[in-house]
């Protein structure tokens, strides 16, 4: 068995964190159904938007909100890899607008190959960011299983008024995304052994970062759509906002937030398989002035920044907001009225 000083838990996965996520393409494949389903007017979100978590009205104007989210380690050391996976499931929900309450472990471990106290490890850094969430990890379940994995189902509360979903966008509006991308080709890097040491905590610290902030937008005026950039990259997610409001997308690429390392490791071919997952989904809606910059643009994020429509006249009181929290402030882009078959037009 691998000990905690030597466990390099990346090797025991065929893939990093949310870039295990099934493509968009094959998604909708998999929640096909020809099954009747239980309608419900106390169901306000369910999966027909590819939203974040679902919501339930549980009356005197509250809803409850549930997610889950798992995946295969993204980072070697256990206690990082807990953390990160804990912050990406809470993420949605704050993506919501919604308050996390409580969270349940999800854990999946090769018990024979990688020992007990390693899955310790990584089950404590996930009650590290439930402390900093304010939220207890409240059980759980965990399987025997060929490669580790390890999440959480979280639940929130949100006053409904204050919701956000990822469908409720309109034309005019000024596109923000609060963290850098690039994290899934820096943790194809360290996967592949080509990571730098100075560049070894660039990835971890940004996924390991809450999305806290969500909960403050949601009272903020002029937000009309919310939603976290994960597996999907910015433009799969983006293009959820742009089909559910039936709007078009304009991103302004030089003032994308980038980490300005990943360059080095896209000439050696470090591009997670998700990412060209991604774009064989949804590459034939996305315009694009050169073809390189697909795989910043698609890269497949884990833990990744959230992404916010607000109206021209309430930008500048978002983007203070972000600019004190000391997260990216400035614009990305913005909508426009629909107008053919591109959803997403990159200058």
């Amino acid at each position: 068995m691998k000990d905690i000083a030597n466990i390099k838990l990346t090797s025991y996965s065929h893939g990093a964190g949310c870039g295990c996520k099934i493509s968009p393409k094959a998604l909708t494949t998999v929640l096909k159904t020809s099954v009747p389903q239980i309608q419900s007017d106390k169901l306000i979100v369910g999966n027909d938007t590819r939203d974040d978590a679902a919501v339930y009205d549980i009356g005197n104007g509250q809803g409850v909100i549930s997610t889950t989210d798992f995946f295969l380690p993204i980072v070697d050391d256990p206690f990082k890899f807990g953390k990160i996976a804990a912050a990406n499931a809470i993420s949605d929900i704050y993506a919501m607008g919604g308050k996390p309450i409580m969270a349940i472990a999800i854990l999946g471990w090769p018990i024979n190959t990688i020992s007990a106290e390693v899955a310790n490890q990584v089950i404590e850094g996930g009650r590290e960011i439930c402390r900093e969430a304010g939220i207890v990890l409240a059980g759980g379940h965990s399987i025997d299983n060929p490669e580790p994995l390890f999440g959480l189902a979280v639940t929130g509360l949100v006053d409904l008024k204050n919701l956000k979903r990822n469908d409720t966008a309109t034309a005019g509006c000024s596109l923000y995304l609060t963290k850098p991308l690039g994290v899934g080709i820096l943790a194809t890097a360290q996967k592949d052994g080509k990571l730098l040491d100075e560049h070894a905590d660039i990835a971890p610290n940004s996924m390991m970062k809450l999305n806290s902030i969500g909960e403050k937008l949601s009272v903020m005026e002029g937000v009309t759509a919310l939603t976290d950039v994960t597996g999907f990259g910015l433009l799969g997610h983006l293009l959820e906002i742009c089909e559910g409001s039936n709007v078009q997308a304009v991103i302004e690429y030089e003032d994308v937030p980038i980490f300005k390392e990943i360059y080095s490791y896209l000439e050696q071919g470090c591009i997670p398989g998700g990412t060209n997952r991604n774009w064989e989904s949804y590459g034939d809606k996305i315009a694009l002035p050169d073809e390189s910059m697909r795989n910043i643009l698609a890269d497949a994020q884990t833990s990744g920044g959230l992404l916010i429509a607000v109206k021209e006249d309430n930008a500048k009181a978002i983007e203070e907001l972000l600019d004190s929290n000391k997260l990216y402030s400035k614009s990305i882009g913005y909508l426009t009225e629909y107008e053919d078959g591109t959803m997403i037009v990159v200058k």
